[in-house]
């Protein structure tokens, strides 16, 4: 009965933290975020932090939701950190300070960055939580403050907000502004006094947005002018399977004391719309998979069908060696020529597949060609890696993510010059 609730319920992704216990690392997923996924009805998929999972993320489909909350700092070098203008001596103090945060995990990274990029291209939906807001935010070319206290609230004078609280971790709260007609103050609209737009928010984090990716609108800010929860407006729409978000603070965490009552009758909400988009997604996704199967043909159809599959490859063979018509093949050209003139001799879908099929056949000389080629490139390519060390290939990596963000910006400059 469990299998086969696991093939029907959706499946959302959830990359584990690492830790050690016992003198071992132990991978884990904090409680809360597993429950509120069930509870409305999807299946927690942990995708372990062990080396080389980045490599194997085609096993872990289907994927119809990603959920990133928990983990160290992300790797400055893949955003804009040289510009911090932290010293060394400043960078110690904060590594002193956040001693179980600031180890950088480029595993966790690597796996995450991935997973949030195959959202964005594929439109699964996305929930980042905390780190996992970071996570989206520099995965679509945003920055980070390394250290908020460092670059952001000692500039301040009458607006510095605690962010974190070793020694309150559950029952801290700050206050965040939410932004009016986004995704957040639908959920929290009745909890807002009259006047105010503000709600008390559970945060544990001392990095946060520096700049913020063009494509996100924000949703709430912290007095201190932080940015605190940010979505995509042209892709959320949780009853169409649309839903890309992050939120800085702890929604699954603002519980009152010895209880499981959430401040707000709004803070399960995001979860809720969350798992609502990806059964969303599930029903469509396994909708085109259903269309790509193919189109059944009786015996009369499937004998039209075969008839000007060879009226055509005969047509394609004359063209190619420029002879003229045998006589002996003048009724299976006509069958063609009758399909093409009426357009009546099958229905669109079926039309549509012969079509395709036609266009495989133009292009298969050229394709093996290039599947060659590219076969080839990428055996020199294992070879080359294959003899290097654990720090170069993830330098490799980290340079090649780091391209395509300076690309993508490149990109766009180009594109507001040539449309001004």
């Amino acid at each position: 009965m469990a299998s086969d609730l696991s093939s029907i319920l959706p499946r959302v992704l959830i990359v584990s933290r690492r830790s050690v216990r016992k003198n071992k690392f132990v991978d884990f997923v904090g409680e809360y975020h597993l429950d509120l996924i069930v509870s409305y009805g999807a299946v927690p998929v942990i995708v372990p932090r062990v080396a080389g999972v980045h490599t194997l993320l085609d096993s872990f489909e289907p994927i119809h939701g990603v959920l990133l909350c928990e983990g160290e700092d992300i790797d400055p070098s893949l955003y804009d950190a040289e510009i911090s203008g932290l010293s060394p001596e400043e960078l110690e103090e904060i590594r002193s300070l956040h001693v179980s945060d600031t180890s950088i995990d480029r595993e966790k990274d690597t796996i995450e960055l991935r997973l949030a990029k195959l959202c964005l291209e594929r439109n699964i939906p996305y929930l980042g939580i905390c780190r996992g807001s970071q996570i989206l935010n520099v995965a679509c070319g945003g920055s980070l403050y390394q250290d908020i206290e460092k670059e952001l609230s000692k500039y301040l004078s009458g607006q510095r907000v605690v962010h974190i609280d070793y020694d309150n971790y559950d029952g801290h709260r700050h206050k965040v502004n939410v932004v009016e007609n986004t995704p957040l103050h639908d959920w929290f609209k009745d909890s807002l006094e009259e006047g105010k737009m503000e709600i008390q928010v559970n945060s544990y984090h001392h990095q946060g947005i520096k700049r913020l990716a063009q494509r996100f609108v924000p949703m709430a800010f912290s007095p201190d002018g932080l940015v605190e929860g940010f979505y995509d407006p042209d892709a959320y729409n949780p009853h169409d399977g649309k839903f890309i978000m992050g939120l800085q603070f702890h929604l699954e965490r603002m519980r009152h004391p010895e209880s499981d009552e959430f401040d707000y009758p709004g803070c399960p909400s995001a979860y809720q719309e969350f798992v609502r988009a990806v059964i969303a997604y599930q029903k469509k996704l396994n909708s085109s998979i259903s269309l790509t199967k193919g189109l059944k043909l009786d015996k009369e159809m499937e004998k039209k069908r075969s008839i000007i599959v060879r009226s055509f490859s005969i047509a394609k063979e004359m063209y190619i060696a420029g002879r003229e018509m045998p006589s002996d093949h003048k009724c299976d050209l006509e069958a063609g020529a009758e399909f093409l003139q009426s357009n009546k001799a099958l229905s669109t879908q079926q039309e549509k597949r012969l079509k395709q099929m036609g266009a495989t056949v133009r292009n298969a000389h050229l394709y093996l060609e290039r599947l060659k080629l590219s076969e080839e490139r990428e055996k020199l390519a294992r070879s080359v890696m294959g003899k290097m060390t654990i720090e170069q290939l993830s330098d490799l990596t980290s340079f090649y993510q780091m391209m395509g963000t300076i690309c993508s910006e490149v990109l766009d400059k180009k594109v507001e010059c040539l449309l001004n």
